[in-house]
């Protein structure tokens, strides 16, 4: 899949695509079925299907202490969109210059100039331009105008829920793996990639892999049972999700201790999926308390892996 990151970086060769927008947080089953729906439809109008995200998402940058979690980084996106075929991802850098824009200007210099599109899929609730003056019905006056369809996205229900990047968030705060795993269409995960920690998980007599969260906030904390997925095969542990109260108190990072195992993967990049949380992560008043603690969280996960 080709990866086009900023407005600067689009050809002329680029030019006649079907497109929608979105961010696409999670790519959960309603995300898929908006996907799977643009294929279709740039398959009978010979033309490549191409999504577009905004780095960062409108709302990390005009409330960023208040944007919520993001359930995957642009990384995962790519890697999500791409097993599901489309042509090219369009990632275009949201500052507050292009948030500025006019309504009409998007759609003018970016959608038709740009990228000439032949289709749009957008939500009926899709705003956009300067004080979000753009909306579904700007989108189909100028599509009259220039010559591009238009189609709403419609919801996609299931049992009466409509799945959304809300609710999986919500679903994942209430600890309920099972419910986001249903509207994701897969279990919940977090990629990244093993860097080189404190060894303070050696020192404790569990070592561990560690990788940084890369994003403001997580939608999950705490201590879980996991299957971790590597170049070199599959695996079981039980990982903390947080900043090491005990110890630190540093900035939330994912620390992975993998059972039986004793392999060099630093710098390795690392699938690890939340099977089922153990508790939530907690302050102890000691180093010696902290190492129990783990022991029995192990000893735990080990119980609930060998009934799986």
């Amino acid at each position: 899949m080709q990866l086009i990151r900023g407005i600067h970086n689009i050809k002329a060769e680029d030019h006649g695509c079907v497109l929608t927008i979105g961010n696409f947080d999670g790519v959960h089953l309603g995300h898929r079925r908006v996907i799977k729906a643009l294929i279709s439809k740039a398959e009978a109008l010979n033309c490549k299907s191409a999504v577009m995200v905004f780095e960062p998402q409108p709302q990390e940058l005009f409330s960023p202490e208040t944007a919520p979690a993001r359930l995957t980084r642009l990384r995962d996106k790519y890697a999500l969109i791409e097993e599901l075929g489309v042509d090219r991802l369009i990632c275009v850098n949201f500052n507050k210059k292009f948030a500025s824009q006019s309504a009409e200007h998007f759609v003018e210099h970016l959608l038709v100039e740009k990228l000439g599109i032949k289709h749009l899929i957008i939500g009926d609730d899709f705003h956009f331009g300067k004080n979000r003056t753009g909306n579904f019905e700007t989108l189909c006056s100028a599509g009259e105008n220039f010559g591009f369809g238009v189609s709403d996205t419609a919801s996609f229900k299931l049992e009466d829920c409509r799945i959304s990047s809300t609710e999986i968030r919500q679903f994942l705060e209430k600890d309920d793996l099972a419910g986001a795993e249903k509207m994701l269409g897969r279990p919940y995960s977090i990629h990244g990639r093993v860097f080189h920690g404190d060894k303070r998980g050696r020192q404790l007599g569990f070592p561990t892999a560690n990788i940084k969260l890369k994003r403001r906030v997580s939608p999950v904390s705490g201590v879980y049972v996991v299957q971790v997925k590597a170049s070199c095969g599959k695996f079981y542990g039980v990982a903390n999700i947080g900043a090491r109260p005990t110890v630190a108190g540093v900035r939330q990072q994912l620390e992975v201790h993998i059972f039986d195992f004793n392999q060099d993967i630093y710098g390795a990049s690392l699938e690890v999926v939340l099977l089922r949380k153990l508790r939530d992560e907690k302050k102890f008043a000691s180093i010696d308390e902290l190492r129990e603690q783990i022991a029995r969280d192990s000893a735990e996960a080990r119980l609930y892996l060998k009934d799986l």
